[in-house]
């Protein structure tokens, strides 16, 4: 079992002080947005043997066991963060495992290298993940209804928005849906920049549901991504819900602390709400144009006291244990590996004692208990 020292990734859009106040450390003034756990060649976690990436390479039977090897091959499949938006991150979706498969080898192919600015798919994994809130979270998750985004648009009574309202009421719902946002992104650019001034002018005004939205133009004024947020369906998510994405899902992450976990892939195709590359027609290639319901999860319990979020993938697997003094040790041994992640408390995992923010990696079959009062999220692998 290793103790991990995590590195922090200072996104622009990353609070100054959530991070910080989970570590129980003085904040630097800068942003910090993600800490990670997992052997992600980008920022692999380090332990006493070495870099964690380095570690599973050396031996990855032993450490992520048979199962996990023969199903996912010799990486750890899934990619560990605490994650903390002090403002909004990009609108985005993510590619389904075939798309990302055509994708990376179409780019391969092309020579572009894995760096460029310009490069979609930087491997050939999907990345489905899930954001489970420390704090109340807010976002924006999956097409709602067009007629309800038609009523968000009507309401700022832009003109230069009423014929995106006319459409949104057309048949079919997907064609409707696919049209807005394709003439949304394609629009010209100076009117299109216009028309965002004109809508987050209204929405500041109309405040209430629409305040979100003004948000997003104070952050990124005269970006059409802005207009494309209102066809999404607003998310709060409390403390302990979860919000899982599959592939095609457009989402964008406004504010909050969460704990989230993903296949171990960069794969992102952004459409607005980012200084980065945007490219639109291959985002309109792999997004889903259907309505969905944002399907917030609540963990479900066990009788040992893990609450399961449950999701339908098998390259993560995400629980948690709310423990009160005094509990019972709980056996935590598994074929798979582990990494525990203390956020509140100090529990001990085995003989280590974890301060808030402190995790463990656990290789696979080494025995380990948890004990001691505080809140634990287990992440792991589904390879049964």
């Amino acid at each position: 079992m290793d103790r991990l020292v995590n590195t922090v990734r200072p996104y622009a859009w990353g609070s100054t002080t959530a991070i910080p106040q989970l570590l129980g450390v003085a904040p630097t003034g800068q942003p910090q947005a993600e800490l990670w756990m997992g052997a992600h060649p980008g920022a692999p976690s380090g332990t006493d043997r070495g870099p964690l990436n380095e570690v599973i390479d050396a031996d990855p039977v032993r450490e992520l066991g048979p199962a996990t090897v023969e199903k996912f091959g010799p990486r750890l499949p899934f990619l560990f963060k605490v994650l903390a938006a002090g403002a909004p991150l990009s609108l985005q979706v993510h590619p389904d495992l075939a798309q990302a498969r055509e994708g990376f080898a179409a780019e391969e192919a092309a020579g572009i290298p894995l760096d460029a600015p310009e490069r979609n798919y930087k491997d050939p994994h999907h990345k489905p993940e899930l954001i489970c809130a420390l704090t109340p979270f807010h976002g924006m998750c999956g097409f709602r209804d067009p007629v309800e985004a038609a009523g968000t648009m009507a309401a700022l009574d832009v003109d230069s928005l009423k014929p995106y309202v006319d459409l949104l009421h057309a048949h079919p719902e997907e064609a409707a849906l696919r049209e807005v946002l394709t003439a949304l992104l394609t629009a010209d650019h100076d009117a299109m920049a216009h028309t965002v001034a004109e809508a987050a002018h209204a929405a500041a005004r109309l405040g209430g549901a629409h305040a979100p939205y003004a948000q997003l133009a104070h952050h990124f004024p005269h970006d059409p991504g802005v207009l494309a947020a209102m066809l999404l369906n607003p998310v709060t998510l409390q403390p302990g819900e979860a919000l899982y994405l599959g592939a095609g899902v457009p989402h964008a992450y406004v504010d909050g602390l969460g704990v989230e976990i993903m296949a171990n892939s960069d794969n992102v195709l952004r459409c607005g709400l980012t200084p980065k590359h945007v490219d639109v027609p291959e985002l309109l290639r792999v997004v889903r144009f259907e309505p969905t319901e944002p399907g917030i999860l609540r963990p479900e319990a066990s009788p040992s006291g893990e609450e399961v979020y449950d999701t339908p993938i098998d390259e993560f697997r995400l629980s948690r244990f709310v423990r009160a003094e005094g509990a019972a040790p709980t056996d935590l041994t598994a074929p798979t590996p582990q990494i525990l992640l203390a956020v509140a408390g100090r529990p001990k995992a085995g003989d280590l004692t974890l301060a808030q923010g402190e995790s463990v990696f656990v290789p696979a079959g080494e025995k380990i208990e948890l004990s001691g009062a505080g809140t634990v999220f287990r992440a792991t692998v589904v390879a049964g």
